[in-house]
């Protein structure tokens, strides 16, 4: 029941976000003297082509009466006005922003559509400006409900394909969709009761995160069960002996995605900052889950729940040359030249992030699809000046107000320039922008006039608006990127150095994560701009993506260092680093597999960001899994030698000082080779 009030607690409008002490956040404050802040412009246009007649602007007049009649509608429509070349009509209408967000002003945006559209008589209709964005989006993400079963979808036919089982499946999936409704329900409880800032990308993004993390430790968790099956009869010893083995590397990625997801506190956007706990969160009880319920189903069922293949007690590991075995060989031939090749290789897609737009993504652009918001804007734009109704706003001391207004006014780009309202010791002057709303040339005259107006002595002179709303949004981004990054690899690095008890092994498997990073972002970037043509991609995009891959990479590499060091304690380095690839080979990619296609599931919604996120960390988990933990990591381990466990115990043993054979017997039975 908690977990289905999720949505109440979203906060979804642009403000919300910033910190506050973003000028546009100041400005909101201070404009409540003057008017309510708590409503968005919803701006509604008529269009014909062949000219508005007298009747439609009569119709017109009559919605807007209508308009105002409707409960969430706040004071008196403004116009209707018709454009001077006669061939569309703009009424512009301020809607509340109540407690239920994007949903409460999609009723009432689809309110006003039932009544524009009602006898229209070939009249367009569409609603457009904030109000109509914010419509928009919540009939976007109204798909997050779709998500989570398509999610659950691309699970269990990953894991059809890797246990080959009709039945083992669903236990993963039971425990992981337990475990995102109980990390949904403790959200929203701590943005409820403790103030905890989500919106609706926290939703989808916790979605996938879930499921897909959640299930990679039910694989790494079934795989170990499944090969101790072969050697305890008892299947409840068996099971104890898998946690044991197991939970080390299941419990340090964990807690290496959660404390890099949780480092996002240090962001100054508070969407940025709460995603990191809400998606700490769901890692953690993600864990839970997989080390609590998950070996309790495993037991409950028996050895039945693999069938057709179930593992009988003392039948051979299936060891052999399987495809990671006579991977290792092929790399252990020449692994100097493989790694320097690899990372060339990966160096040179990284090469093309030049190319990525981060800067965030104008508003007709934000939807993969047409919508009745962007399809407004465009009309409104060859009809009327694109900024018309959705103002910025100054304010400054009374006393230079006019001094202030005569900057203003001077701005190249902003047009309409009112003369100042003064309250008490404030006044209030907007001004209408010649470019559509949040679009670069926009946010460029914004720029400007902010510079115009702080060079007046003494005026105290700040500007918001939606405009410079998303601005402050975009310099927010810039420093919390420049500020979390670091932090995050080095809070990783401490991790990674404590579980290995090494200094040369975190280093260089922090390297390679972050390697796999800028090659991901690189062609990322050039799929955005040839390929799918997207406009640009959200302010905070890099560093969330950046949290994302470097914590599941490196989550990936624990899997695998800890396995090798484990063998490398019994067979030395050279051994351990190819028994490690060929046991945990097939687990983690299938573990990749899982994770990639949730991720790519996120292009089911229509929305820009989703299918940028989605992208990127899809493509780059399948690179990390197949190319940079395969062949990188066991190409560097090769070649370092020893020297990987630096300055540890394990670094004194030599290869050849390492008594006894590698023993194939003890190659793992996994049903994901």
């Amino acid at each position: 029941m908690l977990a289905g009030r999720l949505g109440d607690v979203q906060k979804n409008d642009n403000a919300a976000w910033l910190p506050g002490n973003a000028e546009s956040t100041q400005v909101l404050d201070q404009v409540r003297e003057f008017q309510s802040a708590d409503t968005l412009p919803a701006i509604v246009i008529y269009d014909r082509p062949a000219g508005v007649t007298d009747a439609d602007l009569a119709k017109a007049r009559a919605d807007a009466a209508a308009f105002a009649g409707i409960d969430g509608v706040v004071g008196q429509p403004q116009g209707p006005t018709r454009s001077q070349d006669g061939k569309a009509i703009q009424t512009v209408v301020q809607v509340r922003q109540s407690a239920g967000g994007w949903s409460a002003i999609g009723e009432v945006v689809s309110a006003m559509s039932d009544v524009g559209e009602k006898d229209a008589d070939g009249l367009g209709f569409h609603v457009t400006g904030p109000a109509g964005y914010a419509a928009d989006s919540s009939d976007a993400f109204s798909g997050i409900g779709a998500l989570g079963m398509i999610s659950a979808v691309v699970v269990v036919v990953i894991l059809l394909f890797t246990y080959r089982s009709p039945v083992l499946p669903l236990l993963p999936l039971m425990a992981a969709g337990g475990a995102l409704v109980t990390a949904e329900a403790l959200i929203y409880l701590l943005a409820k009761h403790a103030g905890l800032t989500i919106n609706a990308q926290t939703s989808f993004v916790l979605t996938v995160l879930v499921f897909g993390a959640a299930t990679d430790y039910a694989l790494l968790l079934t795989s170990r069960y499944r090969e101790e099956l072969l050697r305890h009869e008892d299947r409840h010893e068996a099971m104890a002996v898998a946690l044991r083995r197991s939970s080390p590397a299941i419990i340090a990625s964990a807690a290496t995605v959660a404390v890099g997801l949780l480092v996002l506190m240090l962001a100054t956007l508070n969407s940025t900052k709460g995603l990191g706990p809400a998606s700490a969160i769901g890692i953690v009880v993600g864990l839970l889950a997989m080390v609590t319920l998950m070996p309790a189903l495993l037991v409950i069922f028996g050895r039945w729940i693999f069938w057709p293949r179930r593992p009988v007690h003392g039948a051979p590991a299936r060891g052999g040359q399987g495809i990671w075995t006579r991977i290792g060989t092929a790399i252990a031939r020449r692994p100097r030249t493989v790694w320097i090749a690899t990372a060339l290789v990966l160096g040179a897609m990284a090469f093309a992030v030049t190319g990525l737009k981060a800067d965030g993504i104008p508003s007709k652009d934000q939807f993969t699809n047409s919508t009745q918001a962007v399809t407004g804007e465009e009309i409104q734009a060859r009809h009327f000046p694109a900024g018309s109704g959705d103002p910025v706003y100054v304010v400054a001391r009374a006393d230079s107000a006019e001094q202030v207004r005569a900057a203003l006014a001077g701005v190249p780009g902003l047009t309409g320039v009112t003369p100042p309202v003064v309250k008490n010791d404030s006044a209030l002057i907007l001004g209408t922008l010649e470019a559509a709303p949040n679009s670069d040339a926009a946010v460029r005259t914004v720029e400007a006039a902010r510079t115009a107006i702080h060079a007046v002595d003494g005026a105290d002179a700040r500007l918001g608006g939606s405009t410079a709303i998303t601005l402050d949004i975009q310099e927010s981004a810039a420093r919390d990127s420049t500020v979390v990054m670091p932090v995050v690899l080095l809070v990783v690095f401490l991790i990674l150095a404590l579980l290995l008890r090494a200094i040369v092994a975190p280093l260089l498997l922090i390297a390679t994560v972050v390697l796999s990073f800028g090659a991901a972002l690189g062609v990322s970037a050039l799929m955005f701009n040839h390929v799918f043509g997207f406009a640009g991609a959200d302010a905070a995009f890099p560093l969330q993506t950046f949290v994302f891959l470097v914590a599941l990479g490196i989550d990936y590499n624990i899997f695998l260092v800890t396995r090798v060091r484990e063998e490398s304690l019994r067979h030395g380095t050279h051994r351990g680093a190819l028994i490690g690839l060929s046991a945990t080979g097939g687990v983690i990619t299938s573990a990749g597999l899982v994770l990639a296609g949730t991720f790519a599931a996120l292009v089911s919604l229509p929305l820009v960001l989703a299918a940028q996120i989605g992208f990127t960390v899809a493509f780059g988990v399948l690179l990390d899994t197949l190319i940079v933990r395969s062949v990188l990591v066991t190409a560097l381990t090769l070649d370092v030698g020893r020297w990987m466990w630096w300055p540890s115990k394990l670094f004194k043993r030599h290869d050849d000082a390492t008594p006894g054979a590698p023993d194939h017997d003890r190659e793992p039975a996994l049903a994901t080779r």
